[in-house]
């Protein structure tokens, strides 16, 4: 049966709702008679005016009926793929895949073994959580489905989180069972003496190889390690074969069962455990499938961590559209082999890579000299010309010649030219690089914004929207309002456009943190909307643009409010020798200062024109020591000068001073949250010495300046 038969109602329904409106249309339509003092009114999607939308089929009101519904839709379609590795040539293999009949199989038996092995050990009933700790991989999504199978929830431990937060993560979701990649068992097993709770370990991994003698396998040396703690160790397939052994019924969830505990990678404190729904994941895979159109071809590329929502609602709503998942194999720095093998239609990725792909393209084609040079220069100028358009339906990102010459063989080094749908999430992307890439990339190229708390969806760009800088229409599944936030002078009656703190309303907002009462309460207002802690405004097409964050504002000695993320994300969208950024003001002196981290190939090449000498990209010593000479501090500043004037920086904005380094902020140095999110109190405290300095220096140029 052909995916794309009438019978797939969510993707029906999904292809109605799609399209943007009209040319000068709202995008987002404000409820008449919603709006109350200090707020604006309440916004719904253009096509959602009457009331939210919980789900694309009614028949679909669990993600075990959602992957049910499309098993035996299409059984014999591709589901997941993975690279393996072959020792003997030691490279990865092509992908190797499994259809939707043969996931479904295997999800049923090991949610049996697994329910199964928890009876075993004294856990009975339904509604306990499962740990998650690996790697993007087939397997994970295989427990997944096996949990909500038998009414379980899975509980993700970020892949790169240190033994700190995996044992306050299990410990405060009491697990009994984690099933990690091989590489994270001998973690858990340390963990052990302090983690109560775990009782069973599944290694979604061999844990033998048939030719071991007696005794000396992974398992048996593992085994006998974690039965000292109390911890039994089962490798996948052997749960699986248990279940199939043993086969009993679904136990299918409910909507209101908790379909996840998400912990969210927090800048301060302990993490909090997000508890989400199934109805929050129907609702949200359908939003998502409502903003990118599905084709009979379609692929995606899985990277980002599914421990993030982001990547796990995607995937979601790929499972439900029928659509092949790949996943990649491993090294973030290898990911276009994976790409130019899946050449992916959907995609989807965080401003860091979308600086990166826009460094190598640029630096491929508009940056060549010669005819080469001359020829992208000329192409990009024309496509932008046409993006920027100003008449309302008369902006585009094709072209029918330049698309055909340019264009797709330029996505192609990337193995992204058959991509129909690009979204960026988790922060803001640059919007001069967004056009740039919508010009290159020639598809619907959307930035979209979401939180853990509204299972990662709550605003994108529709179709035919070629604007930048903002985050687009409400979603079919939500309604948003602002809040004025008078002590940082942002108000709903601000004019030309209302301000004030994002609020989100709707199925795909969470239930509650878990056993944190004190957080749940503090994140909704008395009247049930969820604050985003988020600072936005809305623009005449209700289009909502994220401007700042409740108190994450900086504020200098004049009196100015200041976005120090506003900054960073201009300077990395446009200077692609810069891989991270961390700007800073101190209350009592005028000016900013920043700290850098480069990308290494790319800062060679740059400092091979500033220096006039050639320093191997490959010996990073050598890169941070030519980063510390005066000289290339001040060429960058000159750089942070040219696209402050373009981005219409007012003076105070403009940073002063610099540091570069080789990779300043690291999950392991505790700057960075899994995530990628900057913890900016540890980072101004870890780096006071070197703030300290920047100020002195800026003040010793004044002085200087002065004597002159």
């Amino acid at each position: 049966m052909s995916f794309f038969s009438s019978d797939c109602k969510a993707r029906d329904q999904a292809a109605k709702l799609f399209p943007g409106p009209p040319p000068g249309a709202p995008h987002s339509i404000a409820v008449r008679g919603s709006q109350q003092p200090g707020r604006t009114p309440v916004y719904r999607h253009w096509r959602q005016t009457d009331g939210v939308l919980s789900t694309l089929d009614p028949a679909v009101t669990t993600m075990h009926e959602l992957f049910e519904q499309t098993a035996k839709r299409i059984p014999n379609r591709k589901c997941f793929g993975h690279r393996p590795y072959d020792p003997a040539a030691k490279i990865y293999a092509p992908y190797v895949w499994e259809t939707y009949s043969q996931i479904q199989k295997r999800r049923a038996n090991f949610g049996v073994g697994l329910a199964s092995l928890h009876e075993q050990v004294g856990v009975t009933g339904t509604q306990y959580g499962v740990g998650l700790w690996c790697q993007n991989r087939p397997e994970w999504q295989i427990v997944d489905l096996a949990c909500v199978s038998q009414s379980l929830y899975s509980v993700s431990i970020y892949d790169t989180l240190g033994p700190d937060t995996t044992e306050y993560i299990i410990n405060h979701s009491s697990l009994t069972a984690v099933c990690s990649s091989l590489l994270h068992i001998p973690t858990l097993l340390k963990l052990a003496p302090r983690c109560p709770s775990l009782k069973l370990i599944i290694s979604l991994d061999p844990l033998s190889d048939g030719a071991e003698l007696p005794g000396s396998s992974k398992k048996d040396i593992l085994s006998a390690m974690a039965a000292e703690h109390g911890v039994q160790i089962h490798y996948l397939r052997d749960v699986e074969a248990m279940g199939e052994a043993s086969p009993r019924l679904y136990h299918a969830p409910t909507p209101q069962d908790i379909v996840t505990i998400n912990y969210t990678s927090g800048t301060t404190g302990n993490p909090k455990g997000v508890i989400l729904t199934h109805a929050n994941a129907v609702a949200g895979a359908s939003a998502a499938m409502a903003f990118y159109k599905q084709g009979s071809n379609d692929m995606m590329c899985s990277y980002l961590p599914l421990a993030h929502i982001f990547q796990r609602v995607s995937e979601q709503s790929a499972l439900w559209g029928g659509v092949p998942i790949g996943y990649f194999h491993g090294s973030i720095i290898e990911l276009v082999d994976d790409l130019k093998l899946l050449r992916p239609t959907v995609f989807m990725s965080v401003p860091r890579l979308y600086n990166r792909f826009g460094g190598a393209v640029k630096a491929a084609s508009v940056q060549q000299s010669g005819v080469k040079g001359a020829l992208s220069r000329h192409v990009v100028s024309t496509k932008l010309a046409t993006v920027n358009h100003p008449t309302p339906g008369q902006a585009t990102n094709r072209h029918l010649f330049y698309d055909r010459i340019w264009s797709r063989k330029v996505a192609s080094a990337l193995g992204l030219e058959r991509a129909t749908t690009m979204v960026s999430g988790s922060a803001p992307i640059d919007p001069s690089l967004h056009q740039f890439l919508r010009v290159v990339f020639s598809n619907h190229f959307a930035q979209g914004y979401g939180l853990t708390e509204t299972y990662a969806i709550a605003l994108a760009q529709l179709e035919g929207d070629f604007s930048a800088g903002n985050c687009g229409a409400v979603s079919v599944t939500s309604e948003l309002c602002l809040q004025d936030v008078p002590d940082m002078e942002y108000l709903s009656t601000d004019l030309p456009h209302p301000r004030g703190e994002l609020l989100v309303r709707g199925p795909t907002v969470f239930k509650e943190y878990f056993q944190n009462e004190a957080e749940t309460k503090k994140a909704f207002t008395e009247d049930g909307w969820f604050r985003t802690g988020d600072i936005a405004e809305i623009d005449s097409l209700g289009r909502f643009r994220i401007v700042d964050r409740v108190k994450n504002v900086l504020k200098l000695a004049q009196g100015e409010y200041i976005s120090p993320e506003r900054i960073e994300n201009v300077y990395l969208g446009n200077l692609p020798f810069l891989a991270q950024a961390y700007v800073h003001g101190d209350s009592t002196e005028a000016h900013l200062v920043a700290i850098f981290g480069i990308q290494p190939d790319m800062f060679a090449t740059w400092l091979e024109r500033v220096l006039g000498r050639k320093v191997d990209h490959t010996d990073l010593r050598a890169l941070e020591a030519a980063g510390s000479e005066e000289e290339v501090r001040k060429a960058v500043l000159k750089e942070f000068a040219k696209v402050g004037r373009r981005a219409k920086f007012n003076s105070y904005e403009h940073v002063r001073a610099v540091r570069l380094m080789v990779e300043p902020f690291t999950i392991e140095n505790e700057l960075l949250t899994p995530t990628l999110k900057l913890k900016r109190p540890q980072t101004a405290k870890k780096y006071r010495y070197l703030i300290d300095e920047m100020y002195a220096e800026i003040e010793r140029e004044s002085v200087l300046k002065a004597k002159l």
